[in-house]
């Protein structure tokens, strides 16, 4: 199968059957760290989310089975519409059966009729995802919008009134050990575009060194981007081998009652880690670790900030977010879309005029010495036998 920069293109042919390696999975984010081009993935993720959707198409398999229902029609998603125009085929809601193909099992996918088929018997049927019946799912899903909308404030709302004030009661954070007090940090969530925004704040990072804290992918994302993690906070479900034994400080994000799922992972690895129960989410976990700590300023890279991206996380209210924003305060700078505001655009009049400051530069710097007139005066002899030479051709 044909792959340009790991995305197949629109126009190349798919053939009616496909075949490929089952990689099964219920979190499809943990799922796309071992996809590989060829495979199939199997998930089972209702409401498949953009960042969801943006991996399955870097890892480029040929096949997406999904047990739930990529769109319920409750919020406009934007996953399935990122994978079906990616030229991925996608058969949705196969039901449980489709998640107890083994991993590595090789499967066949009838295009056809949305057939599952492992060694010539067919486990499960669903629908053939194509771009019209995702734009159709889309216009319907606005539709209850205003329902979803309302059901999320309420839900924000009553969080808020439960668990403010230890939500807002200062953490201890004596346990965790990175020095922040006056300095920059940078915390980076795998979320909304943020591969282009730590790009445009290169020069930044450059510049001021900022303590930089991975959530759960987003270590990944730094170490890609150049940049070691002195800190990685989260659940550790998303975030690769290679990052967690990077030298960074890690803190397991646990429940309230100290319950950590994710400890298990770095015990196996034998990593040491600090176990940090609180409730939010891990990207406010990392913000009020920060403030906590006495950082300078805090610049966020891939947060959370709508309802729609919270809905698209799958989460029913952001109470967590507003509160970490009004504990913080000014001190936060969120730099999610920064990429978008201020792109580097150099014009054909500016790059004219950058030549001739430095043409003119070039000349006065000569002509300031001795041996740089003569050279100026026989370029300018030069010059006039040129001149001459091309009229006598003309004539």
């Amino acid at each position: 199968m044909k792959l340009t920069s790991r995305r197949r293109r629109l126009d190349t042919f798919v053939p009616p059957l496909l075949v490929g390696c089952a990689r099964v999975d219920v979190r499809t984010k943990r799922l796309t760290g071992r996809l590989r081009p060829g495979d199939i993935a199997v998930i089972d993720h209702e409401d498949l989310d953009r960042v969801a959707a943006e991996a399955l198409v870097a890892a480029a398999p040929v096949a997406v089975l999904n047990a739930a229902r990529s769109c319920s029609e409750r919020f406009p998603n934007l996953g399935p519409e990122i994978v079906v125009n990616a030229g991925i085929t996608v058969v949705d809601n196969l039901g449980p059966a489709v998640m107890a193909i083994r991993e590595g099992t090789t499967v066949r996918v009838d295009r056809a009729i949305g057939a599952v088929d492992v060694a010539g018997r067919t486990v499960a049927t669903g629908t053939v995802l194509s771009s019209e019946s995702v734009a159709a799912a889309m216009e319907r899903s606005r539709v209850g919008l205003a329902a979803e909308m309302t059901a999320f404030a309420e839900n924000t709302t009553a969080f808020m009134c439960a668990e403010a004030e230890d939500f807002l009661d200062a953490q201890n954070v004596e346990q965790i050990h990175t020095e922040m007090k006056g300095r920059h940090v940078l915390i980076v969530v795998r979320g909304y575009n943020y591969k282009e925004d730590l790009a445009v704040l290169k020069p930044y990072i450059g510049e001021y060194r900022p303590v930089a804290i991975g959530v759960d992918g987003g270590a990944d994302a730094l170490l890609e981007a150049g940049v070691k993690p002195e800190m990685i906070v989260g659940d550790m479900d998303s975030v690769s081998d290679r990052a967690l034994g990077c030298g960074a400080e890690l803190v397991v994000h646990a429940y309230r009652d100290g319950h950590a799922p994710g400890a298990a992972r770095l015990e196996a690895l034998g990593l040491d880690h600090t176990v940090f129960p609180a409730p939010g989410t891990s990207e406010d976990v990392a913000i009020i670790i920060a403030d906590d700590k006495e950082a300078e300023l805090i610049v966020a890279v891939g947060t959370h900030m709508t309802m729609v991206e919270f809905l698209d996380k799958g989460r029913a209210g952001m109470a967590s977010t507003f509160l970490t924003r009004l504990r913080v305060g000014s001190k936060l700078i969120d730099a999610k879309g920064v990429s978008r505001l201020y792109r580097s655009r150099i014009g054909s009049v500016q790059l004219a005029t950058l030549g001739a400051v430095g043409v003119a530069s070039l000349l006065a710097a000569l002509y300031a010495t001795t041996g740089g007139r003569a050279l100026l005066g026989l370029m300018g002899a030069r010059w006039d036998d040129l001149v001459a030479w091309i009229g006598g051709l003309v004539g």
